[in-house]
């Protein structure tokens, strides 16, 4: 077996086992301890785990934060929590929505544990697990899962959506442009995005202020079928008198 090989089964152990020993792999690989010894030590050095005496365990912490999904849920923290603020403020009333698999999107659903006159129905499998233990009432998508983003995709998870009529689809995305409209970078997503717009009676867009003025590669949705807009600080007055035009509520 190729060493490449062997170091692709090892990190699959670790992740099933949490720890491995040398003398182990060793048997299992049938090569000698002293080969096993520098994959661990090649692993280490990418941050995959942690020699111990006879053995190694895996870097959980590390592991997690090189899903992209937890990267992006690491930027611009604080904007993404006082946009969840007005969004609970602003769902106070709100019995049945949607939300998207964004990590914006997630700082609101934590928000809004303590619920249970609510129902969420999410295609991100990170939501089910954050919302496992809340009175908050859970529908997932279904779906295949995309271990980069966390979300569920496919076509089960847009024929599910097209089942339920929802009083607001909360979604976020990569821009807005007062020309190009509302945009994302993921075709699959944004076509999951347009499913639950489409079943809500209002659409809710969570936004910071560094997705103004922006082109994503995708287009997402027009402004007239966007109702609200929370954003993190108060947009400037071309933005603002956009907003008034088009019949969307700004809040911030």
């Amino acid at each position: 077996m190729a060493g490449r090989d062997r170091i692709i089964i090892i990190k699959q152990l670790l992740l099933n086992e949490k720890k491995v020993s040398v003398a182990d792999l060793s048997q299992k690989f049938s090569v000698t301890e002293e080969t096993i010894r520098r994959d661990l030590d090649k692993l280490e050095s990418e941050g995959v785990l942690t020699r111990t005496y006879g053995g190694a365990i895996l870097n959980v912490e590390e592991t997690v934060s090189n899903i992209p999904f937890y990267k992006r849920a690491e930027k611009n923290m604080e904007a993404k929590q006082a946009i969840a603020i007005t969004a609970r403020e602003l769902l106070a009333t709100t019995n049945t929505m949607y939300a998207d698999s964004s990590s914006t999107v997630m700082e609101t659903m934590k928000l809004l544990k303590d619920r249970d006159d609510l129902m969420i129905v999410t295609n991100s499998s990170e939501a089910l697990k954050e919302l496992l233990v809340s009175n908050v009432n859970v529908l997932s998508t279904g779906g295949e899962l995309n271990k980069r983003t966390l979300s569920l995709q496919g076509d089960l998870t847009e024929q599910a959506i097209q089942h339920y009529n929802v009083d607001v689809a909360l979604i976020s995305c990569k821009g807005i442009d007062l020309e190009t409209g509302v945009t994302d970078t993921n075709e699959v997503e944004s076509r999951i995005k347009r499913r639950m717009i489409q079943q809500a009676n209002q659409v809710v867009l969570l936004v910071d202020q560094s997705k103004f003025d922006k082109k994503a590669f995708v287009h997402l949705s027009e402004f007239p079928q966007i109702q609200h807009v929370i954003t993190d600080k108060r947009p400037n007055q071309e933005w603002r008198n956009f907003f008034k035009e088009q019949g969307i509520e700004v809040h911030f």
